[in-house]
This record gives C-alpha cells, sequence and structure tokens, in this order.
C-alpha cells in the first residue's frame, strides 16, 4: 500500500504530464484531495506534503473534520447539497461544486446574505443526460447563470459535469469537450 506522500507524488507527476500535453502550466491546476470517508489522521499527513485543499461529500463529515483539523483549509463540497443544509455548511465551504438549481443557489445566497459572505460557487450540468444524476441540463444552463448571476452574495466560477461511469474513460471526452463549447459560448454572451 503506498503512502499517502507516494501518492500524491504519482498524481503531481500525472497532473505535470497531462499539463504538457495540453500546453498549459502544472501551476494552473487546483488539485483538490478528496477527504471523504478518509480519516483526519490520513488528511494531516496529506496536509503535511503541501494539500490545503479538501473535497467531501457530506456536510456532517466537513463539520466533523472542521473540530478537529483547525488550520486554515479550503474546504470544497463536490457532492449533492440539501437546500436545508446550507445554514450549516455554508460558512465553512470555499467553494461549492454542486449547485444543481435555481432553489439551492437562492438559499446559497440567503444564507451568504445573512452571513455578509460571498460562496463561490460551481454550476452543475447533466451533460449526460442521465436520469440518475442532478445538474442543471445542457439548455437550462445560460438562464441559469443569468438568473443566479443576479445574486450578490454568490459568485459563479463556472461549470462543472459528472461524467457517466464507463469501463473506457476515453467515451467521457465528449461531455467534457461538450462542457467546454457550453462556457466558451455563454462567455461569448457576457452573461
Amino acid at each position: 500500500i503506498m503512502s499517502v506522500a507516494e501518492n500524491l507524488k504519482t498524481i503531481r507527476e500525472r497532473v505535470d504530464a497531462a499539463c504538457e500535453r495540453a500546453g498549459r502550466r502544472p501551476e494552473e491546476v487546483a488539485l483538490i484531495a478528496v477527504s471523504k470517508t478518509k480519516p483526519v489522521e490520513m488528511m494531516r499527513e496529506a496536509m503535511q506534503c503541501g494539500i490545503v485543499t479538501f473535497g467531501e461529500n457530506k456536510v456532517q463529515e466537513i463539520v466533523e473534520k472542521q473540530k478537529e483539523l483547525t488550520e486554515p483549509l479550503d474546504w470544497h463540497m463536490i457532492g449533492h447539497l440539501q437546500r436545508n443544509k446550507v445554514k450549516q455548511v455554508d460558512k465553512a465551504l470555499h467553494r461549492n461544486h454542486s449547485v444543481d438549481s435555481i432553489r439551492l443557489a437562492k438559499q446559497i445566497q440567503l444564507e451568504s446574505e445573512k452571513r455578509n459572505i460571498t460562496s463561490d460557487i460551481l454550476i452543475e450540468v447533466n451533460m449526460a443526460k442521465e436520469e440518475s444524476k442532478y445538474g442543471f441540463m445542457p439548455e437550462e444552463v445560460e438562464e441559469a447563470i443569468r438568473e443566479i448571476s443576479t445574486y450578490p452574495n454568490v459568485k459563479i466560477h463556472g461549470l462543472m459535469t459528472i461524467a457517466p461511469n464507463v469501463s473506457n474513460p476515453e467515451e467521457n471526452r465528449v461531455h467534457f469537450r461538450n462542457l467546454h463549447k457550453l462556457l466558451v459560448d455563454i462567455n461569448g454572451k457576457n452573461i
């Protein structure tokens, strides 16, 4: 079994290689350590290797881990967030990766306004149009962005999608290309 440090070294090498192929600089890539279900001790190991950004998919897990990890960390919500949980987690998050409805964005706005903070979000898009997944359908994204961008305490940082679970990951490239095209098209409209 590889240590956290060995795993991080391997991941960083893969990121470096992917950046070289894509003509990008590794510094442009944010590495988020997905710490869901992982013990705090393992997170501390990652922190010793320079990791300060962690992704969780359950509000209660973030809240519990924050009691033990008091260092300044960037917490990202990477799973579905229920509206009734926004109050519990909003003050603790650096970014919410899964805003999948106008109603959720409105709730984030309400809680952010109460705390006088700005919440950073990503809009979740169901690019593969899977019934089992959350997110706006691609044809709904522009209208959703127009609405959410009027919320003074919510800042949209981009789009995200969760690709289908397939045996050949190459099959999913089309979804990421289409997501990028959607973002470029929307950016071209200066929304």
